[in-house]
């Protein structure tokens, strides 16, 4: 199929009318006295940490599937240390508290879904040993609006008392949680720093949706938006920032992505040892849809890590079926964000 073309198909968004209110991470590497050294403050003169360079390395060819082509794994700076990529496979599950239509989280009770993950996350496991994986909670804290609302931006803010309940839930079963931002007619800036004590928090990171990004004024969900490289690395420098004013591991950005127009200039998106960015490959359809996408706009436009998005529902309709993950860790890469919907 062109590359220009889309791809799949996204999902209406939600149209809201409520008000808005103004931990330790999931086990990441250790770091060890090895070669090459990183910084945790590059504004001051601190004694250096080092991670297991040799352990790093062998661990991202493994993880691109041993790639002849050279796109992968991608040439970037080490991580610091305790960084959760590529030693973890996070396992998430995406959704809103206010909608039983945007993911499962949301959709059913929070101890079934609680449960369910779990076993998704056992899956994952006993499909690649080698990688530890682990559970997280993906919430739409920003949701784009058709309305304009009374700032104007066709976004809103969900109230903080929200967020606070998904880190709750999280904590019993030690997951990591993921803010999502839909921005509308606003700005990955202006929303990502509304967010900035919570992701001061260790095991809590960052996504951001370019479907809803409506930059020339359309109405969102009339046209799939996109972000620039600009936009990412707005989200990367408050991220590398907060890491390095609260002595945090590294963060993860996730970036949903179905369309090539939904990412542009790619090759000009920074990478720093304090964010670690997933390319997401969202969006539903057939196997073979899905697989044409994922090396259209993951593979063959690599920027650090890959991600895939499975849909209980969309995925498994008309004469669909569910990618599972013993066939998905066949991929080259191998992604490394599993995010279910």
């Amino acid at each position: 199929m062109k590359k220009s073309a889309i791809a799949l198909i996204a999902l209406p968004l939600l149209l809201m009318t409520i008000s808005c209110e103004k931990g330790k991470a999931s086990d990441g590497v250790t770091a060890t006295e090895k070669s090459d050294t990183v910084k945790t403050d590059t504004t001051e003169k601190t004694p250096t940490l080092t991670i297991d360079t040799v352990d790093f390395n062998k661990r991202m060819i493994a993880l691109s599937n041993n790639d002849t082509t050279g796109r992968w794994p991608v040439k970037a700076p080490y991580p610091l240390p305790g960084a959760l990529l590529p030693y973890n496979r996070i396992i998430a599950f995406y959704g809103n508290l206010y909608s039983t239509r945007m993911g499962i989280l949301g959709e059913i009770p929070r101890k079934e879904m609680l449960a369910k993950l779990q076993g998704e996350v056992a899956k994952w496991q006993a499909a690649d040993s080698t990688v530890k994986a682990i559970p997280a909670l993906h919430y739409i804290a920003v949701t784009a609006q058709g309305a304009p609302g009374k700032n104007n931006m066709h976004r809103l803010r969900m109230p903080f008392k929200q967020i606070d309940t998904v880190i709750s839930w999280a904590k019993p079963i030690n997951a990591l949680v993921f803010l999502d931002i839909q921005v509308g007619h606003s700005t990955v800036k202006a929303e990502v720093a509304e967010l900035e004590k919570y992701l001061s928090m260790p095991n809590v990171h960052l996504g951001i949706d370019p479907e809803f990004s409506m930059k020339n004024g359309e109405r969102p969900g009339s046209k799939i938006g996109h972000f620039t490289a600009a936009d990412i690395n707005d989200a990367i420098d408050i991220l590398a920032n907060i890491v390095r004013k609260n002595k945090l591991t590294p963060k993860v950005l996730v970036i949903h992505r179905f369309t090539q127009g939904m990412v542009k200039n790619y090759k000009e998106i920074k990478t720093v040892p304090e964010v670690q960015i997933v390319m997401d490959m969202d969006g539903f359809g057939s196997k073979v849809l899905k697989k044409d996408s994922y090396v259209s706009y993951i593979y063959r436009e690599p920027v650090q890590f890959a991600g895939f998005k499975l849909f209980y529902k969309n995925d498994n309709k008309n004469d669909w079926k569910m990618y599972s993950p013993e066939e998905l860790v066949k991929f080259t890469p191998k992604p490394i964000y599993i995010q279910y919907q």
